[in-house]
């Protein structure tokens, strides 16, 4: 049986940029092992080549990553005012608000908090 997850991956053309965003953008933790991977909460987040394992480059889409945070507008308000750009407005769906962004490498993410248990 599955237990857990164990880690995210999303993909880069260009991991510098990539690791760049996710530190100094984001705010994700380094890890202290590893040059590609952060933690989210308990999670692992990793940023891979597909080229440097000769496969062809596609970013993540249509599979938002939800990245918890305490307030979706005001930490929308914070990115944004860092150059990141926000597809739409911020989607309230009645137990939860979501605003939805890509990473340097056009990989879908999203903010995201629950404020209400489901009906």
């Amino acid at each position: 049986m599955i237990t857990g997850l164990d880690f995210v991956a999303v993909p880069a053309q260009d991991a510098a940029r990539a690791i760049a965003f996710y530190v100094d953008t984001l705010g994700l933790a380094k890890d202290d092992g590893s040059d590609f991977e952060f933690w989210v909460g308990d999670t692992c987040f990793g940023i891979w080549e597909p080229a440097s394992f000769g496969a062809p480059f596609a970013p993540q889409n249509n599979g938002h990553i939800a990245l918890h945070v305490d307030d979706v507008a005001a930490t929308r308000a914070d990115l944004e005012a860092k150059g990141v750009t926000f597809e739409g407005d911020t989607l309230d769906t009645g137990v939860c608000h979501m605003a939805f962004f890509r990473d340097t490498e056009g990989n879908d993410l999203m903010l995201h908090r629950r404020y209400a248990p489901r009906a």
